[in-house]
Parts: C-alpha cells; sequence; structure tokens
C-alpha cells in the first residue's frame, strides 16, 4: 500500500485533556492536507471545528469517554447533541462493567440505542480490549455485528494498553462482514499502520502517521 493511499485510512486525532482550539484548528489543516479519512476530536470542539472545515473533511468526536458508565440516555443524548453540531461519525465505549457482568442484552440494547440516536452517521463501538478476556472481545464481536453499528474499535488510547494485531485477526474472524475495525492506542506510526492496515484494519486512530509524515517532509525524504 502507497502512503497516499494509507492516509485515507487514518482518524487524525487529539483526545488530549488539554487540547486547545489552535491544537485542533492545526489537526483539521493538516487533515484535509493530507486528505485523510477524518479527525477526531473531543464534543467541546465539534460546532467550531464543523464550520471551520465547511465540510472538506468529516468531523468524528467521542461519547461516554473514556470510561464508558455513562447511562444510555447520556451516551444518545451526547451522540444527538454532537451530531447536530456537525459531527459525522461518533467513536462510543461500551459499558465494560456490563460486559463483565454478563450483561449482554443490555450493551446490545445500548449499541442499538446510540446507532438510532445517530441516524445515518458514523456508530464505532470502542471496546478498550486491555480490560477484557478472548472470549470477551468474541462476544463483543458478536454483539456488534448484530447491533448496526458500523465499526468495532480496540482501544480509546487511555489505558496502558492499545490495539494488537493479534485483537485485529480476533475481529476479523468474529465480526459480520458489514462491521468494519478500527485500531487505535499504540499505533507507532507509518510502518505500524502498514502492519495493521494488512491484518485487515480498516481506519487507524492516532496523530502519529500525520507526526511522521510532516517530519519526513521537513527532512526532504
Amino acid at each position: 500500500m502507497e502512503l497516499k493511499e494509507l492516509l485515507t485510512h487514518i482518524d487524525h486525532t487529539n483526545l488530549s485533556q488539554t487540547a486547545t482550539w489552535g491544537e485542533i484548528k492545526q489537526l483539521c489543516d493538516e487533515g484535509i492536507k493530507y486528505n485523510v479519512a477524518s479527525v477526531c476530536i473531543p464534543a467541546s470542539y465539534v460546532k467550531q471545528a464543523s464550520e471551520y472545515v465547511s465540510g472538506r473533511i468529516p468531523i468524528c468526536t467521542v461519547i461516554g469517554f473514556p470510561n464508558g458508565y455513562s447511562t444510555t440516555a447520556v451516551k444518545c443524548f451526547e451522540a444527538i447533541d454532537a451530531i447536530s453540531n456537525g459531527a459525522a461519525e461518533i467513536d462510543m465505549v461500551i459499558n465494560i462493567g456490563w460486559l463483565k457482568d454478563v450483561k449482554y442484552d443490555e450493551i446490545l440494547d445500548e449499541i442499538r440505542a446510540v446507532k438510532g440516536a445517530c441516524g445515518n452517521k458514523t456508530l464505532k463501538v470502542i471496546i478498550e480490549t486491555h480490560f477484557l478476556t478472548e472470549e470477551e472481545k468474541i462476544i463483543m464481536c458478536k454483539l456488534i455485528s448484530q447491533s448496526g453499528a458500523d465499526f468495532i474499535k480496540t482501544s480509546t488510547g487511555f489505558v496502558q494498553a492499545g490495539a494488537t494485531l493479534e485483537d485485529i485477526k480476533l475481529f476479523r474472524e468474529n465480526v459480520s462482514s458489514n462491521v468494519k475495525i478500527k485500531a487505535a492506542g499504540g499505533i507507532r506510526g507509518i510502518a505500524d499502520a502498514m502492519e495493521f492496515i494488512a491484518a485487515g484494519t480498516d481506519r487507524i486512530g492516532t496523530s502519529r502517521v500525520i507526526n511522521e509524515v510532516i517530519s519526513m517532509e521537513k527532512q526532504g525524504v
């Protein structure tokens, strides 16, 4: 895969608690310049960013983030609010406690409710693989396949470990053909991202790929 094509799979991301508008604006400028899939930003900046980019790039944001234990009603409100502000893609975190409590019906109902709130916008479901057993990961693959969500996503990037190639392989073997895969957390750069795409990943959430591209350009590579 050529670098130009790789960039179309990147959700150029800044979800730092300290992110300023200047940094978000720069992220948007970079995303537009390098033709990435989307920019993934905090919900508080969605309206401003959407107005700034004027349709030149999709805006993605996160809900129930990063812990996932907001109520379903709150997650739905967050999704509706983000979309009304211009978000085209929503990344939600599951209730991990419910998964540990074997509340599979509740998890499925919640994902379906959030997808309903998203309408025709893209919904990615973050399962935070670091906290899950292999069996729980497979269960989430099955639930997400039934839910109507568009993506299964590995991680928030806010815990000690993020995406692994082993998890991508497990996802690919257990999700239905209509569910895409997003890897996030710990993607180190271009070479790493290429490996994840080769393993079956459809999207990658990171800022490191674009940062590496910018560094290469400065060096004349």
